[in-house]
Order: C-alpha cells, then structure tokens, then sequence
C-alpha cells in the first residue's frame, strides 16, 4: 500500500513565543507517524505566517534552514485566521494526498492526529478533530461558543459541534473545495457542503502554552456573524416572519383605535404615539441593518478579489 503525503498546516500570526516550543512538537509528531508506517518520508510541515509584526517569518525561514520538512509562506498583509488556514491548504493540495491543519499554540491535542490518518486509511475524505468538553474556558466563553453552534443548527447551517479549524482533509476534497469562491470564509461550516465521507475524532483541548491568544471576542463575534450570514439565509426568512407579525399587530392597533374613537374615549396619546413610531422605526432599522449586511456580501464576492497574497517563500516550489 503506497503510503500517503501528510501536510500539516499550521497558521501564525505573532506567535513568536509558542512558534520555537511547538515547532519541535510538530515535527516530531511527523517523524512518529512516518515511523508507524502510517505516512510518506516526503511528508513535510507547512507554517502560514498572517501578516505577523514581531519575529514569526524570521523564526519560521531559521527553521527551514535548519530541516528541510519545514516550510514557510508569509501572506503579504494580515489577512485572518480562515484565510492564513485556506492559502495553507490550496498551496497544499497538489503537492500531497492529505493535509491537516491545526494551530500552533499547542492548544489542540497533536496526538489526535494518529486517529485522524488512521480514519483516512479507513476510507474517509474529511476527519473532524472535535472537543470533548471544553474545561478550560471560562463559563463566558464555554457558554457563548455553545449558544452559538446551536444557534448555527437552527439557522440550517450543516457544521460539526465543538469542532473548529483542526481536521483532515484529503487532497480529493481540496481539489473540490477550491471550486468555492467566496471572499468571506467560515471554514467549519464550509467543508461539510463538500460532501465525502466523513467522520470526527475526539479530543481533550489544553491551556495554551506560551503567550497570549489573538483570537479576542470582537473577532470571535465576527467570525459567528460571518459564520451565520455566509451559509444561511434563515435572518431574512426570521426578517419577513417579524414584519409579517409587526403588520398583524398594527392592524389590530388600528381596529382597536377605531373602536375607541367611536365610542367617544378617545385620550391625548403623544407618548404611546411615540412609542409606537420609536419601536417600529428600531425595528425597521435592524432589519434593514441584517439586509445590508448581505448586500455588503455581495459587493464584496462579485470583486472576485484574491483570498490571499503570498509576498515570500522558505523554498521557491513547495
């Protein structure tokens, strides 16, 4: 049985302090796993340096020096987190039978990657790498990304509980999912509508090692906002239902005004006219908000700009 290429794709952005602990990690994890017979002696390690301000570009071209199954691409900007993770896997895809991507803060367990391949071996395209409890997050943090994973299913989304950006996916995959052009990118909720066999390997998530995360609640919050308004439209369905409901209450205020006025007791009513005209106008602007959101999506897709730049490279083909 010919052996599979690995790539495991590792996204950075100003890691500099968790980058030279995990490095060793990483490598050593493939170097395991290409021992066990489980994968091809070509399989190599690939960084996604996003844009970083300190020293993680230079770390990462000292690496290389060093092992030539370390390798380098260094986005011209920062550009996120799900695009640094794309760029990795599409520079992937025709240079390896499987890629697997994961952070390098040392968070997500490494050692689930010896089910993951073992799942691949077993015949599936797509691995998911998936928590099994989530202990070491605050009760904030524990119970908003638990809100908002039910809140995807309920708005159609097709996404895996608990799972975030560490899977396996084969090369057979990438070569579909390329096919996706969208600008704005909820990766999670994106391979499941590749199809493929599919499973999920389960995992316990560690503190992270060094240094501090960049991944703060306004970009969390963002990514959710994308997360939902990318892959549903149920926020225009939920739109129509509300102003459906606005509309038959309106109607009922508008008998009831009637009723009133005939029976002679009508009231001075300039503040529940306020009111009234306050509330309507909110909604209306939070509706029209939620549409602009998505036409500001289509603005941005029909640019049909590149999802990312690569400005430098450890080696001239990867």
């Amino acid at each position: 049985m010919v052996k599979p290429v690995l790539r495991i794709v590792i996204p950075c952005y100003n890691e500099e302090q968790v980058l030279p602990i995990t490095a060793p990690m990483f490598l050593q994890k493939l170097l395991s796993l290409m021992d066990d017979g489980k994968i091809s002696r070509r399989s190599k390690i690939l960084f996604i340096d996003d844009g970083s301000k300190d020293s993680t570009w230079q770390i990462i071209q000292e690496l290389s020096r060093q092992d030539s199954r370390y390798m380098g691409i260094r986005q011209s900007r920062n550009r996120g987190h799900q695009n640094a993770v794309l760029a990795g896997l599409l520079e992937s895809k025709d240079h390896c039978d499987i890629t697997i991507s994961i952070d390098c803060d040392g968070q997500d367990d490494i050692n689930a990657m010896d089910e993951m391949v073992d799942a691949y071996l077993d015949g599936c395209e797509i691995v998911y790498g998936v928590r099994s409890k989530r202990d070491t997050d605050t009760f904030f943090k524990r119970f908003t990304a638990q809100s908002f994973y039910k809140v995807l299913k309920s708005m159609g989304v097709d996404s895996v509980y608990n799972h975030a950006d560490y899977r396996l996916v084969s090369s057979r995959v990438l070569q579909e999912f390329a096919n996706f052009k969208e600008v704005n990118l909820f990766l999670r909720g994106m391979f499941p509508l590749v199809g493929f066999k599919s499973t999920s390997v389960y995992y316990e998530r560690h503190e992270r090692i060094a240094g501090k995360s960049h991944y703060p609640l306004r970009k969390m919050l963002a990514l959710a906002f994308d997360g939902i308004t990318s892959l549903s439209v149920k926020p225009l369905h939920l739109i129509t239902t509300l102003g459906g409901i606005i509309a038959a209450l309106s109607f009922i205020g508008v008998l009831w005004t009637l009723i009133v006025a005939l029976c002679g007791s009508t009231v001075p009513g300039w503040a529940s006219m306020t009111c009234i005209i306050c509330f309507i106008g909110g909604v209306q602007l939070i509706c029209l908000g939620v549409i602009g959101a998505y036409v500001g999506k289509i603005f941005l897709e029909v640019k049909q700009r590149p999802r990312y730049i690569i400005s430098e490279r450890t080696e001239e083909r990867l």
